[in-house]
């Protein structure tokens, strides 16, 4: 099940393409979480592109984007590096989708998790969450505006 608005945000620690640990509740401002199924898909490239286009209009409301995927590590330096992506691409790689999971948007039958957003507040609640097909980017709009509001 998806986790839902208002809900508690389950803490994670993940590793980014840089090897560094990232850890949830050690962020202090709002977060967008963009959970995307895999790295070089062309949705998907698309969809991180937007959101790096955008990235200085979350920092200007304060919040912080992080993008989470199954793939590893490795994958996501490349990806980040030829996409030229401005923000963390972080690895639910082992144990594979355990956040995704976690968050209710991990696809068991196709081993990836869905294209879905989340906004948190500063306290890590769900404030608002998308989840789109998997072949639609549903650009920042959406989560721009959520983040707006928490102002």
């Amino acid at each position: 099940m998806v986790l839902e608005e208002g809900a508690l945000a389950p803490d994670f620690t993940l590793t980014d393409e840089s090897g560094n640990g990232v850890t949830l509740s050690q962020i202090n401002e709002p977060v967008v979480l963009i959970f995307y199924p895999a790295d070089w898909s062309p949705v998907c490239s698309d969809e991180l592109s937007v959101f790096s286009a955008a990235r200085r209009l979350f920092d200007d409301r304060g919040a912080r984007l992080l993008g989470i995927s199954v793939d590893g590590m490795w994958c996501h330096q490349a990806f980040r590096s030829q996409r030229n992506l401005s923000f963390p691409l972080l690895a639910d790689f082992e144990p594979k989708g355990a956040v995704a999971q976690s968050y209710g948007v991990y696809r068991n039958e196709d081993g990836i998790s869905e294209r879905a957003l989340f906004v948190l507040d500063r306290t890590r609640h769900v404030s608002w969450k998308e989840i789109s097909p998997l072949g639609e980017n549903p650009g920042a709009d959406g989560a721009l505006r959520a983040v707006e509001a928490l102002s």
